[in-house]
């Protein structure tokens, strides 16, 4: 696994109900890497590096896994927008592009929703948004079975068991599992099976519904995303999908599909996603 550069510092952010573990680093514009289920803000190191040079990078853990405390609530994600707003405040810091994959994107949606004033471009990856476009016939694929499963006595039967949980994930939904390596599984596994972190990534699921009636709710007053988007996809997973369904929420959406991978980009195919969102980031305005 690649770690984050030696110059890059830790910040762990208290913001009342919930400490944020964050990694910052590099200089220039602000850009916050948010990342999903199966990962922490680990998997962000690659891209880190790459963007430092011309960006101050921030890369929190979300609320309840990686280092981050774990509360018993909150994980719904405009609470969880709260606190990359209160992490960005901390750091001094007016707004920022956002990179977001998986239940980061759900997050950075809440986010560029509720503070739009405060993001400049959105990099939105592999990963459906609660309300957004084909939201329920997504959740009839049968794959997604995951975003129903929860609760204590799912919680005991994982313990003790988070690798072979998390296994699930990394093998299925990847284009080569073997893209995954040992050092990476034992590492992610290890985090989640610190104590509270299978409950709260259980909770950042068991909050789907109610962010679908957030995100319908801000969509039914007519409002949308302005900033531009690029919307990337895993060749074998949602593909230029990812940019169909953000077309129904946002004006200003670039489609990108990243040739043999799956829904885990900066794992399967690194180079061509960090090239893709370092060009995009690049831009003038």
């Amino acid at each position: 696994m690649q770690r984050f550069p030696a110059n890059f510092s830790i910040r762990d952010i208290s913001l009342g109900d919930v400490t944020i573990h964050v990694r910052v680093g590099g200089a220039g514009p602000a850009a916050v890497l948010l990342h999903g289920y199966g990962d922490t803000g680990d998997m962000w190191a690659p891209l880190a590096a790459e963007l430092a040079g011309n960006h101050t990078v921030i890369v929190p853990d979300l609320r309840g896994l990686g280092l981050s405390s774990k509360p018993s609530s909150g994980y719904d994600k405009k609470t969880q927008a709260r606190d990359v707003a209160g992490v960005l405040d901390a750091l001094k810091l007016d707004g920022a592009d956002l990179v977001t994959h998986d239940i980061g994107n759900m997050v950075g949606f809440a986010f560029a929703s509720t503070y739009s004033e405060r993001v400049t471009r959105f990099v939105i990856m592999d990963a459906p948004v609660p309300g957004v476009g084909p939201w329920e016939e997504i959740l009839k694929n049968p794959l997604l079975w995951h975003f129903r499963f929860g609760g204590p006595d799912m919680e005991r039967l994982v313990a003790g068991r988070e690798r072979i949980y998390l296994d699930r994930f990394w093998n299925e939904f990847s284009a080569d599992p073997k893209r995954w390596t040992e050092e990476m599984r034992n590492h992610y596994a290890a985090l989640y099976a610190l104590p509270g972190a299978m409950h709260a990534g259980f909770s950042q699921f068991a909050a789907f519904d109610q962010d679908a009636i957030d995100n319908r709710a801000w969509l039914a007053t007519g409002a949308r995303l302005k900033m531009p988007m690029l919307a990337i996809g895993g060749e074998k997973s949602f593909g230029l999908q990812m940019a169909d369904v953000m077309k129904s929420a946002a004006d200003n959406v670039e489609a990108l599909s990243i040739a043999d991978s799956g829904h885990w980009l900066m794992e399967e195919q690194p180079q061509a996603t960090i090239a893709a969102i370092a060009s995009f980031l690049g831009r003038s305005l």
